[in-house]
């Protein structure tokens, strides 16, 4: 296994379990306690999360929006499973919403090849993946950039969607829970997310497994305002969550 493999799969723990020892990192990744050690001191010098006796624990709480840096680290294999999953849902010739974040970026890699696409998005990064795809037409929201995670925000942002109608919104989240429904950690990403859900037809929530029951800190959306959530086909995903998002939407596990 990779450093960057290793790394990725340490963070995605940390993100669904708020904290990780040594000895059980070094069982899951198949090397010494040492490897694991310097992983962590790593992954600390960047600000990802914070060493203890024997392990490491989140470095900011749950309220807080993580780095790109470390959510783009965390679950890429699983994430680009969701994405192509994700993406065999679109045709070609149809009308897409993009939306910020690590998971949705999967989906744009996903779509890179597609033609006759029409996407919006308020992401510069995702922006920049698609800018060179011949059969895709970009639009792009403008507003404010916010810093890290490069995404528009603002009342122009807001105001792209006025008088459009999209075949699918994809939308990347900070959780998903039964009950709270969707949530974000950042006001100005919720509320272009709600602009963007009455512009859509369609409303697809891609998700790794650490956002599922989870609740940020921005109320976005109940559930029944969501179509399909596409996430992770995992063995330690509890069936009870699933069960619980499948009573009100359709769940595609990739």
């Amino acid at each position: 296994m990779q450093y960057e493999e290793r790394q990725g799969l340490i963070l995605e723990r940390l993100a669904s379990q708020g904290s990780v020892r040594v000895s059980d990192l070094r069982d899951l990744c198949h090397v010494s306690d040492m490897t694991i050690r310097r992983d962590l001191e790593t992954l600390e010098q960047q600000g990802l999360l914070k060493r203890t006796h024997g392990g490491a624990v989140a470095a900011v709480s749950g309220s807080y929006e993580p780095p790109f840096a470390s959510r783009a680290l965390a679950a890429q294999e699983a994430k680009t499973r969701i994405g192509e999953l994700a993406a065999s849902r679109i045709r070609d010739g149809d009308t897409v919403i993009l939306d910020v974040g690590s998971t949705s970026l999967a989906v744009a890699r996903a779509l890179r090849q597609r033609s006759q696409l029409t996407v919006l998005t308020p992401s510069l990064r995702i922006a920049t993946e698609l800018a060179d795809s011949p059969g895709i037409r970009l639009m792009m929201t403008g507003g404010s950039i916010r810093p890290g995670e490069l995404s528009l925000v603002g009342p122009l942002a807001e105001a792209a969607f006025e008088g459009l109608i999209f075949d699918h919104f994809v939308m990347g989240v900070g959780g998903i829970h039964p009950t709270a429904g969707v949530t974000e950690y950042n006001l100005d990403d919720a509320r272009v997310k709600q602009r963007a859900l009455e512009s859509a037809q369609s409303r697809m929530v891609v998700a790794d497994r650490s956002k599922i029951g989870k609740v940020a800190f921005a109320r976005v959306c109940p559930l029944t305002e969501i179509d399909v959530v596409v996430t992770e086909d995992r063995p330690d995903v509890a069936i009870e969550d699933i069960e619980a998002l499948q009573n009100t939407v359709e769940v595609m596990l990739a």
